[in-house]
């Protein structure tokens, strides 16, 4: 058995500029811009863009950690339900309007939610220490009425 050695082969240089960053909370590049090595990988039965990070050999989606992952609503039908609960839309009226399940909002809704705060603690992390911040935050919340 033989081996073979090859000195002086160069790999060439990453050229394709990817704009999203590696969703693995373990890999060392985790939400890091600089210095990342993903790389297309093709697409999925959905039709997304599959990414793989050359650090923890994670594939991942292009819709991870957006509020249209696992989603099978257009994103212009999210964004429909995000602005009909800005406005104070109900959340019935909104199923009447969209045609979709209250169920499928209140979920679309909950993962709004939750990406806005996931937005919101990375805005707050990546600030400046040494300098003065004012951070306004703008909270809605639903209850259910009760008789009392």
């Amino acid at each position: 058995m033989r081996v073979i050695v090859v000195y002086g082969v160069m790999s060439r240089p990453c050229t394709c500029k990817v704009g999203v960053t590696c969703p693995n909370s373990e890999c060392s590049y985790y939400l890091v811009e600089n210095g990342k090595r993903i790389v297309k990988k093709g697409f999925n039965s959905a039709g997304h863009q599959v990414y793989l990070c050359r650090y923890c050999k994670g594939n991942f989606v292009e819709t991870i950690n957006t509020p249209l992952y696992y989603k099978h609503l257009d994103p212009g039908e999210i964004e429909l339900i995000g602005k009909l609960a800005n406005e104070k839309v109900g959340i019935r009226a909104t199923e009447r309007i969209t045609g979709h399940h209250r169920d499928t909002v209140m979920r679309v809704l909950k993962d709004l939610a939750g990406h806005a705060e996931f937005v919101e603690d990375l805005q707050v992390t990546m600030l400046d220490p040494k300098t003065e911040h004012e951070v306004d935050e703008l909270w809605t919340f639903f209850k259910k009425r009760r008789r009392t």
